[in-house]
């Protein structure tokens, strides 16, 4: 549903916006209303005086996801602050008020209590005069360490990079909130740490249990390291230890969260992941995710592992970090990323928005050939979206199957399972016509999950757009089940029952709607397979 929280009020002006910013009317806030079903007026709230924009906004747009969070308009890229406080998630991100492409960094906000459904809040951290609002987290300070607290509630505290343009410096600010996120207060001694360098930034800040102190990790892009810190009050940083340069170290280094994960079928066994991604020369080419397995005391992150390994095998999943906070009773890491690539991030062919994020993953630890790897899921509250379900099984593949009208869907979930028989390559195709699809194949001769989107509709806009991107299967596989989302704009493929994860956009014509099933070199069976389409989170 889109909506906007009551309490956000239509009038509401910035949080916290000083005299000496009052003359920065383009720097608004949004608010968002229904308006003849699923039509959005966008309004911006400029201090008391307001206008209608010139367009409006129907979530019908061409290519505008359906079941991914994306902006109302304008740009988004890393999500930020992820946290959970009584019962809503939150999901901030690096957003441009101002305009379809990067600049103006501030802070945009939407709210969640399913993970699937998002209300859209009035801007959180805005740009100012001398600094953009870079990337970082947000934790509930549940002990008042840091003293912001007015009540007896616990407060939010954001801790993020501001970014000095004029200055080509880089140091971390605090903000914290004492209504349950819907308004920040910058902390009026900032900066809380500032080393003097041109590339710090994205703090990830999380409370380390046994030592009773909060931690942070932070990049220090140039020199791909991180940096260890430790605090008692969020407000005083004393440096532990670095990380780094390891694993692929190409790219300059962004980012990053650590946290501790239980390992499968080992109950009461856990390690820490340390995951940290690139702007460039990740795995698909351009911008990436990659993870390190190992152990925290606290001081010093030690890896368990020196070679790579990659947390997305497409070319469209960057900037991952987890939600903090999510009750004990619960029980999962769950992330998300920033579903686009720097390479031509700029560029995509949507309007009047640019970017989505991913779907919400539930993140666990499998050993596989005595090695520790990330295994990714969809989150189970997807589910309640699906509708229509048709299912087949025990089909003998020769060639292709064209599944016809009833599987013609834009957004969908599919199940399948393959069965390789005589055939070298099985596999599917979505949002399909005659000269246009999208390819997920499993190879059996190389031992290779693949995604095609060479020819999946408007590949134009970029020289480095298309691509066929390949994952590995561990071990000796006959059969192969994938489990796969489809929006309008996108495909996310989890396979080996998720250690194996694909996300890259697409963008292919409305018409481009059929499903086909295909073998290679020899029949294949298909085991089963489910389909479902997916409601809009948006009507």
């Amino acid at each position: 549903m889109i909506s906007v929280g009551q309490d956000a009020g239509l009038m509401q002006r910035m949080p916290y916006i000083s005299s000496s910013h009052e003359s920065r009317l383009e720097t608004c806030s949004m608010a968002l209303r229904f308006r003849n079903f699923l039509t959005l007026s966008v309004i911006l709230v400029c201090f008391g005086h307001y206008q209608s924009t010139a367009q409006e906004v129907t979530y019908q747009e061409l290519f505008r996801p359906q079941f991914h969070f994306s902006p109302a308009i304008n740009w988004m890229n890393d999500p930020n602050g992820m946290v959970y406080y009584d019962g809503e998630y939150h999901l901030f991100y690096q957003h441009n008020p101002e305009g379809i492409r990067w600049g103006h960094m501030s802070w945009g906000h939407a709210i969640s209590t399913d993970l699937v459904h998002w209300t859209h809040m009035p801007l959180a951290l805005p740009e100012t005069d001398s600094t953009m609002a870079f990337s970082g987290s947000a934790v509930v300070d549940w002990q008042n360490t840091s003293g912001f607290s007015t009540s007896e509630e616990p407060p939010l505290v954001a801790i993020y990079t501001a970014h000095y343009p004029d200055q080509r410096k880089q140091a971390q600010y605090l903000a914290y909130s004492n209504d349950r996120g819907r308004t920040w207060i910058p902390y009026e001694n900032n900066p809380v740490l500032d080393i003097g360098m041109a590339d710090f930034r994205d703090p990830k800040v999380f409370w380390y249990a046994p030592e009773e102190k909060w931690v942070m990790v932070i990049a220090l892009s140039l020199e791909r390291k991180l940096h260890f810190y430790e605090s008692r009050d969020l407000k005083e940083w004393n440096f532990l230890s670095s990380f780094g340069p390891a694993g692929n170290a190409d790219g300059i280094w962004e980012c990053p969260d650590l946290f501790e994960l239980d390992i499968e079928n080992e109950p009461g066994v856990s390690r820490w992941v340390l995951e940290v991604d690139q702007g460039s020369e990740a795995i698909a080419g351009g911008s990436g995710g990659q993870y390190f397995v190992g152990d925290f005391d606290g001081t010093t992150f030690t890896p368990g592992h020196s070679d790579t390994r990659w947390v997305d095998y497409g070319k469209d999943f960057y900037a991952a970090v987890s939600w903090s906070d999510v009750p004990a009773d619960d029980g999962r890491r769950i992330w998300l990323g920033w579903m686009n690539n720097w390479l031509y991030a700029n560029d995509i062919p949507t309007y009047p928005w640019r970017s989505a994020q991913s779907i919400p993953r539930t993140l666990t630890l499998r050993r596989i050939d005595d090695e520790l790897y990330l295994v990714q899921r969809p989150v189970e509250e997807l589910q309640t979206l699906r509708r229509d379900q048709l299912r087949i099984e025990d089909q003998i593949l020769t060639g292709v199957m064209d599944l016809g009208e009833a599987f013609a869907r834009k957004s969908m979930e599919l199940l399948v399972e393959f069965e390789i028989g005589d055939s070298d390559e099985v596999g599917l195709r979505v949002h399909t016509s005659d000269d246009e699809a999208t390819e997920v194949s499993f190879n059996f001769l190389r031992g290779t999950i693949s995604v095609n989107r060479r020819e999946s509709g408007k590949i134009d806009f970029h020289p480095t757009f298309s691509g066929h991107y390949h994952g590995p299967v561990h071990g000796f596989k006959t059969r192969v089940q994938l489990h796969i989302f489809v929006d309008w704009s996108s495909i996310e493929v989890f396979a080996e029952d998720g250690a194996v994860v694909f996300t890259n956009q697409i963008f292919p014509a409305m018409e481009s709607n059929r499903l086909e099933l295909y073998a290679k070199g020899g029949p294949a069976r298909l085991v089963s397979l489910d389909v479902w389409t997916l409601d809009s989170i948006w009507k």
